[in-house]
C-alpha cells in the first residue's frame, strides 16, 4: 500500500524539472520507509522541493547530492523565505530524516574543504552560444527574458531566488553607464554588473520601469518562475540548458581567475566564508610553473 501511494504521489502545479526528479525522488522516500501515508507525503513534499532546486542550480540527479548538508542549508536559507522559521526548521528535519533513513548517518569529514561540488561553469563558447540563442527567440517576450537572466547571472552572480523580486528599479544606471543592482533578501547587497552585459542590464530596467526586472508582464512570483519561463525557451541542441546556477558559478570561477581580491568577491557574491568557495577550486584555470614562481617571488 505504502509502495503505490509513493508511486502515485505528483506535486501540485508540478515544475518542468518534475519529470527530471521524480524517479530519484520516490526511490529515495520508499528507501526511507515511512510508517504512515501521512509521513510518507510530508517526505515527498520536502524532498520534492529540495529536488527542484537542486536542478534549478544544475546539480545531478543523485538524493545523495541533493541531501548533502551543504545544499539542504543553501535551500531552507534561500528557498523557503516565504514561511516561518518554524517550518523551515520542519523542512530541514524531514529532509535530515530521509537522509539518515535511506542513506544512514553522515559521517563527520576531518576538514571539509567544501560540503557539495559546485554547478560545472559554462566555457566561453557556451556563454556566446547561449546569447545568439536568446537573440535566436520566436517572441520579444522570451528574448527579452533570457537576455535579463544572462543578464544577471553572467553579468552579476545571481541565482534564481535572487533573480524572482528585482523590480526595475533596483537597477541604477550610473553616468559612465555602469548598472548597481541592489540584491533583495537573506543576502542583499549591491553588486556592480560587468560590462558587457550593462547595456542589456539598463535596457531591462528602462522597459521593467517600477515593475519586475524580469518577465514584468507576470503578476505572479514564485520559486518555480525561472524555470517555468525557460521551459517555454525553444531549445537547440547546439546549445547547453540554461541553468541560474551554472552562470552564477560561471561568474565567480572567472573572477577567481582573474585573480579578485577575496572580500570583494565575497560581498559581491554574498558569501559570509572563503569555504563556500573552496568548492569551485576543481573548475579554476592552471597556472604554469614558471607564473606561478615569478607571482610568488615578486609579491611584497
Amino acid at each position: 500500500m505504502m509502495d503505490r501511494h509513493i508511486a502515485r504521489y505528483r506535486p501540485v502545479h508540478a515544475p518542468p524539472a518534475w519529470q527530471r526528479v521524480e524517479a530519484e525522488v520516490k526511490a529515495t522516500v520508499a528507501a526511507a520507509l515511512p510508517d504512515t501515508t501521512y509521513r510518507a507525503r510530508d517526505l515527498l513534499t520536502a524532498l520534492t522541493r529540495l529536488a527542484v532546486f537542486a536542478d534549478h542550480h544544475g546539480h545531478p540527479v543523485d538524493a545523495r547530492r541533493w541531501l548533502e548538508e551543504a545544499v539542504v542549508e543553501h535551500f531552507t536559507a534561500t528557498a523557503l523565505t516565504g514561511i516561518s522559521p518554524a517550518s523551515r526548521a520542519n523542512y530541514r528535519a524531514r529532509l535530515n530524516a530521509i537522509r539518515t533513513a535511506a542513506f544512514g548517518p553522515q559521517r563527520p569529514a576531518g576538514v571539509p574543504l567544501s560540503g557539495s561540488k559546485a554547478s560545472p561553469p559554462y566555457a566561453r563558447a557556451h556563454k556566446a552560444a547561449l546569447w545568439a540563442w536568446a537573440a535566436g527567440q520566436p517572441t520579444e517576450e522570451l528574448r527579452r527574458g533570457v537576455r535579463v537572466l544572462l543578464a544577471v547571472g553572467f553579468g552579476c552572480g545571481l541565482d534564481s531566488p535572487e533573480v524572482i523580486p528585482l523590480r526595475g528599479h533596483d537597477v541604477r544606471v550610473l553616468a559612465d553607464g555602469a548598472c548597481v543592482v541592489a540584491v533583495r533578501g537573506p543576502r542583499a547587497r549591491l553588486v556592480l554588473c560587468s560590462r558587457p552585459y550593462e547595456r542589456a542590464l539598463a535596457e531591462a530596467a528602462r522597459h521593467a520601469g517600477t515593475g519586475w526586472l524580469f518577465r514584468p508582464s507576470s503578476h505572479t512570483r514564485g520559486t518555480n518562475t525561472v524555470t517555468n519561463f525557460t521551459a517555454r525557451t525553444t531549445a537547440d541542441s547546439r546549445v547547453p540548458r540554461l541553468v541560474m546556477g551554472r552562470c552564477r558559478a560561471t561568474w565567480i570561477v572567472e573572477r577567481l581567475d582573474v585573480p579578485i581580491p577575496l572580500p570583494v568577491l565575497l560581498a559581491a557574491a554574498g558569501l559570509d566564508s572563503l569555504h563556500a568557495l573552496s568548492r569551485f577550486l576543481p573548475h579554476l584555470r592552471g597556472t604554469s610553473p614558471d607564473t606561478a614562481a615569478a607571482i610568488l617571488r615578486e609579491m611584497p
